[in-house]
């Protein structure tokens, strides 16, 4: 039996010292009041009749009655159902039909959305109320359906229960070495599995950092005024942190650690950023369904003597295994040096595909090896180096993109005959979504993209729009977006 948050409860009895900071807010938050916090939510979520296994989709900005929630259904036995307030109300629509979600937590009315509403308020002064008792759960119990995609069809939610988010916690305070000394600046997004980072510097009784919005500039001052010992961070943020050395000056001084992931990082951008300041990077590989590195691999400080080649994603963390098999046939594996299919097996996978049973056994072997959709291979000591996606999802910033969801949605316009989205290279973003378009009628770029604008969040939104008579297929149907890439690489 295991409740997740029963940490909050060890932790309210032997640290009386701040553990969360909300910049936004400008409070610091002890285990105690965290507790009494998520305690009060809890009792909330209860007169609203959510009972365990309910599902309850969480709509807010990275505010902290967001990650309070979080804790709170898991507190309850109930299920997260983590969404991003950019999104549209047709995509929250479909999170709420597909999950069959019971209530939505949120901060202001949703209207034509029909589902009961938590509008929860700034819950600050609930930081002494009574401890709500956890209830008692088993370790396969469900607490999250972390929606994730391939590039066919609607986005999917994969299983995530207590037993998963404990190994993942575990994991995750064990390769940070993180205790109640350190500092967490976070910057994921809540609704994103990398808020896990977070929900592990709480309980190993470290400070965690959030704020909603930040520039570059405030990013640095946050973690040079709280001497932050380990940051998060993706691509664009080291590579902004490598365009700007007078910004940045002594301000990374207490940074022992920065996370790197959502993204590739590009080998030239982590020697440059490792030989400057010294800091390690913690350059990890995983997925939702694998709740980032609790089912995954990274490169760790002590890794750094052999990771001269500034390309690998690492060592398989506690617990966990990965190898390579092939493509067609993942019941065959590949030896040393040889590129195939990613496959991880460990305490923290999902245990599938919300009512998608035929793609939870595409994906979730029989003797428990999830196939990640990545190709990679491992060298002779067993590093993991990611070099391909099996899948055409483009990675922007980290924030994933997945092509045919777009597509689906801007065909339904007037204004597009046929339409293909892909990924192009970018400095900063790593890559950006970006649309070969064939014309109904006359062209039309402003008209469409004001039509993206009502129908997706905005980082799905083609940076691009090349106009084109034809759209590459093999046979008149499958199409080849490699050779979109190929033709419009170096087109503006």
């Amino acid at each position: 039996m295991i409740n997740v948050t029963t940490f909050l409860d060890a932790n309210a009895c032997r640290l009386n010292k701040p553990v969360y900071y909300s910049v936004d807010r400008g409070i610091k938050y002890t285990s105690s009041e965290v507790l009494g916090i998520v305690s009060e939510i809890s009792r909330r979520l209860v007169e609203y009749d959510i009972k365990k296994g309910d599902r309850v989709l969480i709509y807010l900005e990275n505010i902290p009655e967001y990650l309070f929630s979080i804790l709170a259904l898991w507190r309850i036995g109930a299920v997260v159902v983590p969404t991003n307030r950019i999104y549209t109300t047709n995509e929250i629509k479909y999170y709420i039909e597909d999950s069959k979600a019971k209530l939505i937590i949120t901060d202001k009315p949703l209207h034509d959305i029909d589902i009961r509403q938590f509008i929860i308020p700034i819950m600050d002064e609930y930081k002494n109320s009574e401890v709500f008792e956890a209830v008692n759960t088993t370790w396969d119990d469900l607490c999250q359906l972390q929606y994730t995609s391939g590039t066919t069809g609607k986005p999917k939610g994969a299983m995530l229960t207590q037993g998963n988010w404990f190994s993942a916690i575990q994991n995750e305070c064990d390769v940070l070495k993180m205790d109640h000394s350190n500092v967490l600046f976070c910057i994921y997004p809540m609704a994103h599995v990398g808020i896990s980072w977070a929900i592990s510097s709480l309980r190993a009784g470290a400070l965690t950092i959030t704020k909603n919005n930040y520039t570059f500039d405030e990013y640095l001052d946050i973690i040079y005024d709280n001497q932050v010992t380990n940051a998060t961070g993706m691509p664009p943020v080291i590579h902004s942190i490598l365009s700007y050395p007078k910004k940045v000056a002594n301000k990374l001084y207490s940074v022992k650690s920065m996370i790197s992931g959502g993204g590739p990082l590009h080998k030239d951008l982590w020697r440059k950023f490792y030989k400057k300041y010294g800091i390690a990077v913690l350059n990890a590989y995983g997925s939702s369904e694998t709740i980032v590195v609790g089912t995954g691999t990274m490169i760790r400080p002590e890794d750094y003597a052999f990771a001269d080649r500034f390309e690998s994603v690492g060592h398989p963390v506690c617990f966990s295994e990965v190898k390579i098999v092939d493509p067609q046939n993942p019941n065959v594996s590949l030896p040393h040096n040889e590129n195939g299919e990613v496959a991880l097996r460990g305490p923290s996978i999902a245990q599938g595909y919300w009512m998608r049973p035929e793609q939870t056994q595409e994906t979730f072997t029989e003797n428990g090896w999830f196939l990640t959709g990545d190709i990679g291979y491992l060298d002779e000591d067993n590093r993991l180096f990611i070099t391909d996606r099996k899948k055409d999802m483009i990675i922007m910033s980290g924030w994933k993109i997945y092509p045919t969801e777009v597509e689906e949605e801007l065909i339904k316009s007037d204004l597009v005959s046929e339409i293909a989205v892909f990924s192009l290279p970018h400095e900063h973003r790593g890559e950006i979504p970006v649309a070969a378009v064939v014309w109904e009628d006359e062209k039309d770029e402003d008209a469409l993209l004001d039509y993206a604008r009502e129908k997706l969040a905005r980082y799905k939104i083609p940076r691009k729009i090349f106009t084109t008579e034809e759209l590459p297929r093999v046979n008149g149907w499958k199409l080849l977006r490699n050779k979109l890439k190929e033709e419009y690489i170096n087109k503006e």
